[in-house]
């Protein structure tokens, strides 16, 4: 089984993301304004520069909205304003880079938040947020250090629409924070999976590994994702963009660069 290279995307927190991008004729998630400082003054404008040189004449864009700090299920009413503030920004900022598809952290945090609480308030946050933003821009929820996968699948199924959808990261459910096994994770998720970020590591840290280079049966992964939610999109969000593509290239998920 093959992943269609329009599918796929090399996350810019590698150093040779848009170097292996452009070799392989993959697109780009931007992921510059992960921190938010990045989209204020004064440091916006050198940032901004930045993503526009990589991702020129690369049509084929995920956006990384901010995520520190910011969660929709939080328990402080201003928190909740800041959040809604930085993903409006976000949407309009991926927008201008002609990005429709943002990646959203779930900000959830073990034993701080009673799942119930954190799933009901989550649902009210981004329900609203929808409304808030254009009809063309997509939300993924990415899991980072949720133990299970149905407190984000229940999120996603109770928002219940078409364009919030599930980032799966199977480098965090592979992670020490969680141990139910990966292919459950799939499993569970695969229904409502729009995106996935891939990428390998030991289980002790979340290293964002080469997909080579670590404890996951990355071809079981594959194969089960394939099969299960053949319409997914995927980012390689390894720090060694070039040594995963070149895995995906080496194992027959994607054809040789045509050069």
């Amino acid at each position: 089984m093959t992943i269609d290279t329009s599918k796929l995307h090399i996350s810019t927190v590698a150093d040779d993301a848009e170097v292996t991008a452009r070799a392989f004729g993959l697109g780009l998630e931007i992921a510059e304004f992960c921190t938010a400082m990045n989209m204020d003054a004064p440091n916006f404008a050198q940032w901004d520069a930045k993503v526009r040189a990589e991702t020129d004449g690369i049509t084929q864009l995920t956006f990384h909205a901010p995520f520190n700090e910011l969660c929709p299920a939080a328990i402080e009413p201003r928190v909740l304003d800041v959040a809604r503030a930085r993903y409006r920004e976000a949407a309009a900022l991926a927008a201008s880079y002609g990005a429709r598809r943002i990646v959203v952290h779930s900000g959830y945090v073990p034993h701080v938040y009673f799942k119930g609480y954190f799933a009901e308030r989550s649902v009210e946050f981004w329900t609203e947020l929808l409304r808030d933003t254009p009809d063309e821009m997509e939300f993924m929820l990415e899991n980072v250090l949720e133990d299970e996968p149905e407190l984000l699948a229940g999120i996603v199924r109770n928002v219940n629409s078409p364009r919030f959808k599930l980032c799966l990261d199977i480098g965090h459910a592979s992670c020490i924070v969680s141990d139910v096994p990966l292919a459950t994770w799939i499993a569970t998720d695969a229904p409502h999976i729009g995106h996935l970020h891939i990428h390998n590591n030991y289980r002790e840290w979340d290293h964002h590994n080469a997909l080579g280079d670590g404890l996951i049966d990355m071809d079981a992964a594959l194969t089960q994702i394939l099969t299960l939610a053949p319409d997914a999109t995927y980012t390689i969000e390894s720090i060694d963009a070039g040594s995963s593509a070149r895995w995906l290239r080496d194992n027959g998920y994607i054809p040789a660069p045509s050069f």
